[in-house]
């Protein structure tokens, strides 16, 4: 890979990769952080990533920066899911988007399933990609997809019954 390429992998994956990091951490200067230390890593490694490795490469370092990020503030991230997880039948009267909603939906699901649906449904990797990524095979990857959708279904049918 050269400058030139990767250039264009800035300009190509940054907003998306930020995208990804924000919905993997909930804190925006956390997620440019580690953008930013996912494009670093690719400098770093230009002579030993190839151009079209250049996406994986990044999703890759962001999920484990992501990992790393959340272990070091663990205490912290329970916190605050646990707040989330008793505020959100009280807010269900407000009028909320369906983006706020699903935020929540996804805030409340075990760290590597939120992962492999964000791949999967938001960034369009396909299974084998998104094992790849994450260390895990086939299988366990379709396993977590299915679970996450299972628990916002949940999510979903609880507000139902609020209202």
């Amino acid at each position: 890979m050269n400058r030139k390429q990767y250039n264009k992998a800035v300009r190509q994956y940054s907003d998306k990769l930020y995208a990804f990091c924000l919905k993997m951490t909930g804190n925006e200067d956390e997620a440019k952080d580690i953008v930013q230390d996912a494009y670093e890593r690719l400098w770093l490694n230009l002579e030993s990533v190839q151009e079209e490795k250049a996406k994986s490469f990044l999703y890759k370092t962001a999920y484990n920066l992501c990992i790393d990020a959340k272990r070091k503030l663990k205490v912290k991230w329970q916190y605050e899911t646990e707040i989330k997880n008793k505020d959100y039948i009280t807010e269900t009267n407000e009028n909320f988007d369906m983006s706020t909603l699903l935020d929540k939906a996804l805030a409340q699901l075990p760290e590597i399933q939120k992962t492999v649906l964000l791949m999967r449904d938001i960034e369009g990797y396909s299974y084998a990609e998104i094992g790849e990524i994450t260390l895990l095979n086939e299988s366990q990857v379709k396993v977590y997809i299915y679970r996450a959708r299972k628990s916002i279904k949940n999510f979903f049918e609880k507000l139902e019954k609020v209202k």
